[in-house]
């Protein structure tokens, strides 16, 4: 048995490990920031939203649960997404925001400098669609040429303000890579144009005039009724360097409105858009 003093002695070593160790589970808060109260309270509807994650970043997935709950879209897209990071914020929504998703994804590589793991078993990465609703038909797809670094699309059908839909995300090559985009919307257009009623959004990592985007364009518009191909459009930056790379694109639907909103946990704003549910 121990004495008292065995037993102060005992947690006194338990408070400095942890204070000199940390939390357990690497990269993540031990609790994460309380919401605004201006924070939505349950699931909205009619609303979707694309958010790149920034990777490879030190921001932990209960900050970036805390920023999607804030929101609480029937529908969002991740980019940048490793498949490790996606569970832990889909359980944060779950545990500590009672919003429930279910989740498909579109991973496109394996990268232990970006995802972790085991060098010889790196964690997977590409994108994620977290849905309020059910989601089938489900199709990961990577893109002919990636560029630099390989790229692709995913896609579901799903429901979005009571109607069914089909929700495409994808991540285009880096910049300064035009050709190579170009041929990547010319993929994600083919497979677009077969839906009467679809979402397109993700990292388009082009400016709405780029000559790359003129298929999309073409049969999709952005949420934002201010936002199109001509230079005289007023289109709201997306990214910490003040540039429109974030893109929610409807073909088939009409949207309510359209928000940005920084975020101090990525170098990509939060976008999200609610949409007439008829």
């Amino acid at each position: 048995m121990f004495g008292r003093g065995a037993w102060l002695l005992a947690g006194a070593v338990i408070v400095l490990c942890v204070v000199l160790v940390g939390p357990s589970t690497p990269g993540d808060a031990l609790l994460g920031r309380p919401l605004p109260a201006e924070a939505v309270r349950d699931v909205v509807p009619n609303r979707v939203m694309t958010w790149n994650l920034c990777n490879p970043c030190e921001d932990s997935n209960a900050d970036r649960a805390a920023e999607i709950a804030t929101y609480a879209p029937q529908v969002i897209g991740l980019q940048e997404a490793c498949v490790s990071d996606v569970a832990r914020i889909r359980d944060y929504l779950k545990n500590r925001h009672g919003l429930v998703y279910h989740v498909e994804y579109g991973g496109v590589l394996r990268n232990w400098g970006r995802c972790g793991g085991a060098p010889w078993n790196p964690g997977a990465y590409g994108q994620a669609i977290l849905s309020a609703a059910p989601m089938t038909d489900p199709v990961n797809v990577e893109y002919p040429e990636g560029g630099s670094e390989d790229r692709g699309y995913m896609a579901v059908t799903t429901t979005v303000g009571g109607r069914p839909v089909r929700v495409f995300n994808t991540h285009l090559a880096e910049r300064r890579q035009e050709a190579v985009r170009a041929d990547q919307t010319r993929v994600l257009a083919a497979e677009a144009a077969r839906h009467d009623r679809a979402i397109l959004l993700g990292d388009f990592n082009a400016v709405p005039q780029a000559a790359e985007l003129s298929r999309i364009w073409a049969l999709a518009a952005d949420t934002d009724p201010q936002c199109h191909p001509s230079l005289m459009g007023t289109c709201k930056p997306t990214t910490d360097w003040q540039s429109k790379f974030d893109y929610i694109f409807l073909r088939g639907i009409t949207p309510l409105e359209h928000r940005v909103h920084p975020s101090r946990y990525s170098d990509h704003h939060l976008l999200y858009a609610d949409l007439d549910r008829t």
